[in-house]
């Protein structure tokens, strides 16, 4: 690869990489290159084997056949550390950081610069500042990171990185919780630090900003690298092609909503998170039937909490809720279940499947007791099965057998079966909390035409996302949340992509808009 006329050194190799796992190939023979200052994007489906490729690189996990070089060294990493030492960065989607610890004793932990038997905290800082100085990475070393905002938490983690000496960094999904604002920042600190020499691998799903930072674009699918690229020769169509193996529709195709009367009316709610702080603030709301309302914000901001308590998985302590009419503050999950309320909860795992069950059991978890499942106290499994085995058809969950545990499914199989079991219910309203976060274009396409296909049977529907694209491709009007309040309720374009990030950061907007109270 060349750069005003020269050749830029390879810093990164990795050859003939295979990785086996249980019953599956996660990377077969891949091959890849990644040069001094450049952005490579690194895109491909779930269980593509994109995250094992870098778990390799960065030392979690070691191959089965293959070598790896950096800066032309043949090297073997056995841990983490080791590829710390060779200059090898990674910053996780899911911050690595301790809320109670200032900046820098995030920064130096486990790297601890001391002076004598102390810790030498304002020697330290004051890298962390040339660092930030350097890089463009605003932060301030004595800053309590749980006072931090999501964007501000990532740029620690950068700074974590470069503090240990790194020049090769690995970014995954590296803005699935930032604003518009926020991601233009990351892509703003990007081009600074490969102006300088750092060079770095960005996994992804979202394809505009691909399109908008990298230099060089592989696509892994199916373990096997099928493609590369560069932006100027891609489009978001033509990646998501490449990634998914057919041509992929990126617009959500829906015709206006035909709001009916209210099912969901929420009045005041107020509710705590786990650390007893009030989290929900006296939010009121409403959706009516064949509508999407899209609660638009940054996550933390009160979301998870808000769906928590209208599932009946959280208490609230002042409010009401009313589904259908029906009183159903502080009831129980089966409760508002039973009023035909389906729920795709925001973290899959913890929420959504038993992953040690099988995939039957997990199709009717919440009929199990009912007919024609259940006979009284008896199981009625050729019921269950057949249930299973249609629901895995239709929705297109990719399994060996529907026998095997949830656990085996990669991310975007277990958000189909997931959806695949609340949508073949009789419902009313349905409540979609990160639908697809973390999951390919392929699955993204067929998840939002289930949802609009609900809203258009005459479904409500509540759509929370932190990706604002979601919302704006999604939903009919948009409740932006901050701090724990919705700060305004708008109809879908009546504001711009960059106003709602305002707002969703706590901004307000110079603009007279039609804002619902």
């Amino acid at each position: 690869m060349t750069q005003n006329g020269q050749e830029r050194p390879v810093v990164l190799e990795a050859r003939g990489i295979t990785k086996r796992f249980p019953g599956v190939v996660a990377n077969d023979n891949v091959s890849i290159k990644l040069y001094k200052g450049e952005v490579l994007a690194l895109l491909g489906e779930n269980g593509a084997g994109k995250s094992t490729l870098m778990n390799i690189l960065y030392g979690l996990y070691h191959q089965d056949e293959g070598e790896i070089f950096v800066k032309g060294e043949p090297i073997r990493i056995s841990n983490p550390h080791e590829s710390i030492a060779r200059g090898i960065g990674m910053v996780h989607q899911h911050f690595q950081l301790v809320p109670v610890m200032t900046v820098t004793e995030n920064v130096i932990l486990g790297n601890e610069v001391t002076s004598g038997p102390f810790l030498d905290r304002k020697r330290a800082a004051e890298r962390i500042r040339q660092i930030s100085t350097q890089y463009g990475l605003a932060v301030d070393p004595d800053a309590l990171v749980a006072d931090l905002d999501v964007g501000a938490q990532q740029r620690v983690e950068i700074i974590k990185a470069l503090y240990r000496n790194a020049d090769i960094l690995i970014l995954d999904e590296p803005t699935a919780v930032l604003t518009p604002q926020e991601a233009d920042d990351l892509v703003r600190v990007m081009r600074t630090l490969t102006a300088q020499g750092t060079s770095i691998i960005f996994i992804t799903h979202k394809l505009r900003e691909v399109l908008e930072v990298a230099d060089r674009i592989m696509v892994l699918r199916g373990g096997k690298v099928v493609g590369e690229t560069t932006p100027d020769q891609a489009t978001e169509a033509s990646l998501a092609a490449m990634m998914v193996g057919r041509d992929v529709i990126l617009k959500v195709d829906k015709q206006p909503a035909r709001p009916g009367e209210p099912v969901l009316e929420v009045q005041g709610l107020q509710v705590r998170d786990d650390r007893q702080l009030l989290a929900v603030k006296g939010v009121s709301l409403e959706v009516r039937a064949g509508e999407i309302l899209g609660i638009a914000g940054v996550q933390g901001n009160g979301q998870t909490e808000l769906v928590a308590a209208l599932t009946g998985l959280r208490p609230s302590e002042g409010g009401t809720i009313r589904i259908a009419g029906v009183d159903v503050t502080n009831a129980s999950p089966r409760t508002i279940s039973e009023l035909g309320v389906a729920h795709i909860p925001e973290d899959r795992q913890r929420d959504g499947l038993v992953t040690s069950y099988p995939l039957t059991d997990n199709s009717v978890l919440e009929l199990y007791y009912l007919p024609p499942f259940a006979n009284g106290i008896v199981r009625n499994e050729p019921a269950i099965n057949d249930h299973c085995s249609r629901l895995v058809q239709e929705f297109d969950v990719r399994t060996p057998s529907i026998h095997v545990p949830a656990s085996s499914l990669s991310g975007g199989n277990q958000q189909k079966l997931i959806v695949a079991r609340e949508f073949t219910r009789q419902l009313k309203l349905l409540i979609a909390s990160q639908p697809t976060r973390g999951i390919d274009v392929g699955s993204i396409e067929f998840i939002h035409n289930q949802i609009v296909k609900k809203r258009d049977e005459g479904v409500a529907v509540l759509l929370v996302s932190a990706e604002l694209d979601e919302i704006l491709s999604l939903a009919d009007r948009i409740a932006v949340m901050y701090h724990g309040q919705i700060v305004a309720t708008v109809k879908n374009g009546e504001l711009s992509r960059e106003e709602l990030g305002l707002l969703m950061a706590g901004a307000t907007i110079d603009r007279s808009v039609s804002v619902e109270a």
